[in-house]
């Protein structure tokens, strides 16, 4: 056991060095000091096999009784050679006085100091031992940003490594202080090690708890139970890892919520159960989402759009995000189409990723090929051109193969609208 700074000086004092002990022997002991401590002293000091007097000292300190008798034998020893107090012992008598102490420090243990008294807080220290002291900085009890507590937190810190941005997860308190009660070992691992197992690899990890923190909170059986559940439904291992990494809430639902949401676009969409499993493995957030933008759209596209059924349904097969796209800005998209560029619904349906597209680009290019006289969409004429390569080639590619046009003259035209 070590002791602290401020115990070393009581025992000193105790045992009287200068009866035994020189200056140059106490140097020669602490040559190599030892690893340093907390409030800065030597933990384990090179102590010289000769002398080992800092074990004597120790135990002299705590065993009075022994102390007292070697007191007596020594003052006995000094009246019967007063006589040759000026003469330097033999190398006999040294040795004989060396083996004494080394047989003497063999009888002794340091199990003696654990009997020490403790230091009371009050104890008065000097300036030297209070500059030694060094305090951990304190754990703020109260804050509003995570990373006031990662040096303090393995779990905070371990998080960041993985790449989480807890800056993201403070702005939820709740979430914050769950992390912050959370044990790594016994709470977070398994998880990720279940994660990792599911297809989500070590660079994805970051992203995917950050946006679901939540999922720490989910018990561990749950999240192989809807694993097996999505399994049993023909979800390959490839399908559950994308649809998760796209959906990262996907995992927090129950086996009833999911089974009500496929039976819903089953249902709803008049799918088959192939369509349906491709559609959501597209679109996985209609697992997770709400379910009033698809019913409001549904409505949109049959009741306000004029769409039939199986327009419809075509066009959401092919693209997902229709079903839970915003009311506005599909009206907007469909009425500039539909009724400026003249456009027949059953066009629209063969090439539905217009409204995947912004309503800005449409009108540009619609009006520079109107400058040009070639907007021209009806396949039965001459000089056709599709929605599809309308909205989706590069200006460079449409400048040259359907405007016929170099990109300067259409970035000319565009400063003029």
């Amino acid at each position: 056991m070590a002791l602290s700074a401020q115990q070393i000086p009581r025992w000193f004092k105790a045992i009287k060095l200068s009866s035994f002990i020189n200056a140059p022997q106490l140097t020669k002991c602490f040559t190599k000091p030892g690893k340093t401590l907390l409030h800065g002293f030597s933990a384990e000091p090179q102590i010289s096999s000769g002398n080992c007097f800092l074990q004597w000292g120790f135990k002299t300190y705590r065993t009075s009784s022994l102390w007292n008798s070697s007191q007596s034998t020594y003052s006995s020893s000094k009246e019967n050679n007063s006589a040759q107090d000026t003469l330097l012992p033999s190398v006999s008598e040294q040795s004989q006085k060396t083996q004494k102490i080394s047989s003497f420090d063999s009888e002794l243990s340091l199990e003696g100091l654990d009997d020490l008294p403790p230091l009371s807080p009050m104890q008065p220290i000097s300036e030297e031992e209070a500059v030694q002291i060094i305090a951990d900085p304190p754990l703020p009890p109260v804050s509003f940003t995570l990373k006031d507590y990662v040096d303090h937190s393995e779990t905070l810190h371990k998080l960041v490594l993985l790449g989480v941005d807890l800056s993201k997860i403070e702005k939820h308190p709740d979430a914050a202080n769950l992390l912050l009660r959370l044990d790594f070992e016994k709470d977070i691992k398994q998880i990720l090690l279940f994660l990792k197992d599911l297809g989500i690899e070590d660079n994805q990890l970051g992203t995917f708890l950050t946006k679901n923190h939540a999922v720490f909170s989910e018990d561990l059986e749950n999240l192989k139970i809807r694993v097996a559940y999505l399994q049993s439904k023909n979800f390959s291992k490839a399908d559950v890892a994308q649809m998760v990494r796209k959906a990262p809430f996907l995992l927090n639902f129950s086996v009833e919520r999911l089974d009500n949401r496929l039976g819903f676009f089953q249902k709803e969409l008049e799918l088959s159960v192939k369509k349906t499993r491709d559609l959501v493995i597209r679109l996985p957030r209609l697992l997770t989402g709400s379910l009033e933008p698809v019913k409001e759209n549904m409505k949109v596209y049959r009741l306000e759009l004029g769409f039939k059924h199986n327009e419809i349904q075509h066009m959401v097969t092919r693209i997902p995000k229709m079903l839970t796209a915003n009311k506005r800005k599909l009206t907007e998209m469909f009425d500039y189409v539909h009724n400026v560029m003249s456009i027949p619904h059953h066009i629209i349906v063969k090439f539905p990723q217009v409204f995947n597209t912004r309503l800005f680009k449409v009108k540009e290019r619609h009006l520079f090929l109107t400058y040009l006289g070639r907007a021209q969409y009806d396949p039965a004429k001459p000089n056709y051109i599709s929605l599809d390569k309308l909205v989706s080639i590069p200006d460079e590619i449409f400048c040259e193969e359907i405007a016929k046009a170099s990109v300067q003259d259409f970035e000319k035209f565009l400063k003029t609208l």
